[in-house]
């Protein structure tokens, strides 16, 4: 026996109807054969703007018409006969045009999922119902975690970059710092072996040791440099400096090797630019540093520009050779730390990759800004830098600048030279007794106290 139903059916068809036009979470709308809509619920009205009583009656077709050129109808005339269509966002984006409720996804109709299917009753269909849902929330999580995962694959790229980055420079340090010091250990076992020594092979020798060891001291201080830089402990001695007397300095430096590979550097400077502000010792190293990459990479027999134009507010320093280039693709990454163009253990030029860093590094510690350009291999470089200029000028009216001071003499000054090395003790002793400075070496302030305590007494006058 079929228990009877508690619920009477008129009140469960009414509430069914009731919860269907009343429906907020998803759009539901039913036409007859005709297509025109017979229930418009309330989600339809609120995301359509037109209400059920505006709707009803109306043709689907003659209230949205750009469904019916999107093809939308004949899933609708496929629901007549008994057919089920479900449209997907991914390959129909929307069933009809609503205003969208996710601006951020940049879309200009509301993104939808639709179930299109026939309505039927007593085993005859009678019209079709539409089930709309809004996946603009699904989406918005999608673009989220796409993003995520763009920015951790970008992270995970540049730590591996990062990585690769320290393992050349690694292997490129371990490399540029033997090669020296194979010259100065090879030199110094030939000296002390050799019973008798002529004076040419000691020179010679020397001459190796001390160009080897000057080329490790300046890996080491580039290095150095470079860790100041970082940790943003780097000073600089920041005074009125003539511009025009750097760059001569800095050519002066470098001329020896353009010498020897026959390179011609020729120099374009106005004597009357005016002063600006910077170290000049930071400054010398950024011009020498262009200067000995130009000289590098130029061929024998090659030529190196160097200009000096001036502005009212600023110094334009150019630095152009005839040398081998740089290939476009490298070109951005110039200025970056321990990147070369080429950093295979095979190539031609020996280096850190720090030196171009360290230019940009210094100059925009300067308030100025570098920059490369190059038509690509084989076709020379140009690089230039900008560097603010004062507001007046000390040149006098016949051109001539006043020199600044020169080295003080040690002649007659006393030293107290504190070091607790002896090998550097000794070194720095011999230096400061070249300029005829008197020096007092100890190894600690303690020591160095006391000694001082006995010159006391033994200059004290006698009671």
């Amino acid at each position: 026996m079929t228990p009877e139903l508690s619920l009477d059916s008129g009140r469960l068809e009414a509430a069914l109807t009731h919860w269907l036009s009343h429906e907020s979470q998803r759009g539901v709308f039913v036409t007859d054969p005709q297509f025109r809509l017979v229930v418009w619920n309330q989600w339809m009205e609120i995301h359509s703007g037109r209400s059920s009583n505006e709707v009803i009656g109306c043709t689907l077709f003659d209230l949205y018409p750009e469904a019916a050129t999107r093809g939308i109808r004949e899933y609708y005339e496929s629901a007549l006969d008994g057919s089920v269509t479900v449209l997907s966002h991914a390959f129909h984006r929307f069933l009809l045009a609503l205003p969208p409720t996710n601006t951020e996804l940049g879309a200009t109709e509301m993104p939808q999922s639709a179930h299109i299917g026939p309505l039927s009753l007593d085993g005859s269909i009678i019209g079709t119902i539409t089930v709309i849902d809004d996946v603009s929330d699904r989406l918005a999580t999608e673009h989220a975690l796409r993003k995520q995962i763009e920015s951790q694959r970008r992270a995970r790229a540049t730590a591996e970059q990062a990585l690769h980055a320290k393992d050349e420079f690694l292997s490129t340090l371990s490399h540029e710092m033997r090669t020296p010091l194979n010259a100065v250990l090879g030199w110094a076992r030939i000296l002390l072996d050799r019973e008798t020594l002529d004076h040419a092979l000691v020179q010679r020798a020397l001459q190796v040791i001390e160009r080897n060891a000057s080329a490790q001291a300046k890996m080491i201080d580039d290095m150095l440099d470079m860790a100041r830089i970082v940790s943003g402990k780097l000073r600089l001695e920041m005074k009125t400096v003539d511009v025009v007397s750097i760059v001569l300095a800095a050519v002066d430096v470098i001329m020896p090797s353009a010498d020897a590979r026959k390179i011609a550097v020729r120099t374009y400077l106005d004597p009357k630019s005016p002063l600006i502000v910077g170290d000049p010792d930071r400054l010398q190293q950024v011009i020498v540093n262009l200067l000995s990459n130009a000289v590098k990479f130029t061929d024998v027999g090659g030529a190196i520009d160097v200009r000096l134009d001036m502005s009212d507010t600023e110094a334009c320093l150019v630095v152009k050779d005839t040398g081998r280039g740089i290939e476009p693709a490298f070109l951005p990454h110039v200025f970056e730390r321990f990147r070369q163009g080429d950093a295979s253990s095979t190539r031609r030029h020996g280096g850190l990759g720090l030196g171009l860093a360290l230019v940009r590094d210094l100059v925009e510690l300067h308030g100025g800004a570098v920059s490369a350009h190059s038509h690509g291999e084989g076709k020379g470089a140009t690089f230039t830098v900008r560097l603010p200029t004062m507001a007046v000028t000390s040149v006098s009216a016949n051109g001539v600048r006043a020199s600044g001071p020169g080295p003080r003499a040690l002649t007659g000054i006393r030293v107290l030279l504190i070091e607790d090395e002896p090998d550097s003790r000794d070194l720095a002793r011999a230096a400061l007794t070249r300029f005829g400075a008197l020096v007092s070496a100890v190894s600690s302030s303690a020591e160095g106290r006391l000694g001082c305590l006995d010159r006391e007494q033994c200059h004290s006058p006698s009671s």
